[in-house]
């Protein structure tokens, strides 16, 4: 059985994740020097801590995990209500602090929630696939997606609960979702984006919308990380400047070095090659995650898969896009690359769950 399993499996979307954490522990090799490689040693014990999850992940069949999920969303449920109440950090409360490691449910949250509307979808559509598109059904879903949106926007972490929302926009596409409820959320989207900046977002929020509309209207305040961002991956050209010796990086310039903005430290220290192969490989890798969701063996695998690539496609836009000017600023970490436990643990958990279901289907190839 195992045998099977390990033949079948999609091995191209680990592949990608060692290659992208190997390119990210270089980076934090580099930028973490000024705190005696701080971030540097913690990655390496959360790569082997994440790396034994996925391997654990790997063998237990995705079925059985989310029989479990009802139980998992319950308790991050609580875990995402409790965070509310520790001390805020930078104007945020995102994190509990256990010693010196700090643990961010909202990150796990992401992965329990698409394992959770997967096996809520699938069962509802155990009488056909159109029972989704049944209003009070539909709500349901939307009701279960939205009370951990809720709960992370107020943390606030605005990043996190797009990556939520993209992903359940991933899954009921997958799923069948009519094209009239497709329609209508699209108008409601156009609507509801002047609203939101006129009267839902707090200040610092429309701050960074419109630093990011015109970066040279707060140089020295709210535009100054893009600026910086900007000037660093620029600097590095074709090749970079080679490692340690980024201006922007090195002197202290670019911040946060070791997670929003790492992806600008590559591309000013190992230049537009490895900058430009980071991307390839998460097209590579989101592809891949595409693919197995295809290929399942049945519809809640197909769910849990294409939720995972969402939310690694978000990520990646997100991030790059923020360091380059082309979005807004946001602290969506680019994963396997950037400095955090749990973005990694979660990252690889995700892994995990890909080539779980990769490894289950009945892998058929037919020649015509």
């Amino acid at each position: 059985m195992k045998k099977r399993i390990l033949k079948n499996m999609e091995w191209w979307v680990l592949v990608c994740a060692l290659i992208l954490s190997g390119i990210g522990l270089i980076a934090l090799y580099s930028v973490s020097q000024s705190t005696e490689l701080a971030e540097f040693k913690k990655q390496i014990v959360w790569f082997v801590i994440s790396f034994g999850v996925m391997c654990i992940v790997l063998f237990i069949d995705y079925e059985f995990i989310a029989k479990l999920s009802p139980l998992f969303y319950i308790i991050f449920l609580g875990l995402l209500v409790g965070v509310l109440f520790t001390t805020p950090v930078d104007g945020s409360s995102r994190w509990f602090d256990i010693g010196a490691f700090s643990f961010q449910p909202a990150e796990f949250a992401k992965i329990i929630v698409v394992i959770f509307l997967s096996l809520i979808i699938s069962k509802i559509q155990v009488k056909g696939k159109d029972e989704i598109n049944k209003p009070q059904k539909l709500f349901l879903i939307l009701l279960l997606a939205a009370i951990p949106v809720f709960l992370v926007i107020k943390e606030p972490d605005h990043g996190t609960a797009m990556a939520f929302l993209i992903a359940l926009a991933a899954m009921l596409f997958v799923a069948g979702l009519r094209k009239k409820y497709i329609i209508a959320v699209i108008a409601l989207v156009i609507i509801a984006i002047p609203l939101l900046y006129l009267f839902v977002l707090p200040d610092y929020a429309k701050t960074r919308i419109d630093v990011f509309l015109n970066p040279d209207l707060d140089p020295r305040g709210s535009g100054y990380n893009i600026i910086q961002s900007k000037l660093a991956i620029g600097a590095g050209m074709l090749f970079g400047m080679g490692i340690l010796q980024g201006n922007q990086t090195q002197l202290g310039y670019l911040y946060p070095k070791t997670t929003d903005f790492i992806y600008a430290a590559i591309g000013e220290e190992m230049g537009f090659v490895v900058a430009g192969s980071i991307i390839i490989l998460n097209v590579v890798l989101i592809t891949k995650a595409i693919y197995i969701a295809k290929t399942a063996k049945d519809d809640l695998g197909s769910y849990i898969a294409i939720g995972i690539a969402a939310i690694f496609f978000f990520h990646m836009m997100e991030n790059i896009g923020m360091t380059m000017g082309l979005l807004p600023i946001s602290g969506v970490p680019l994963p396997f690359v950037s400095y955090g436990g749990s973005s990694f643990i979660t990252s690889f958990i995700s892994i995990g769950l890909l080539l779980n279901i990769s490894g289950r289907r009945q892998k058929s190839i037919f020649v015509v």
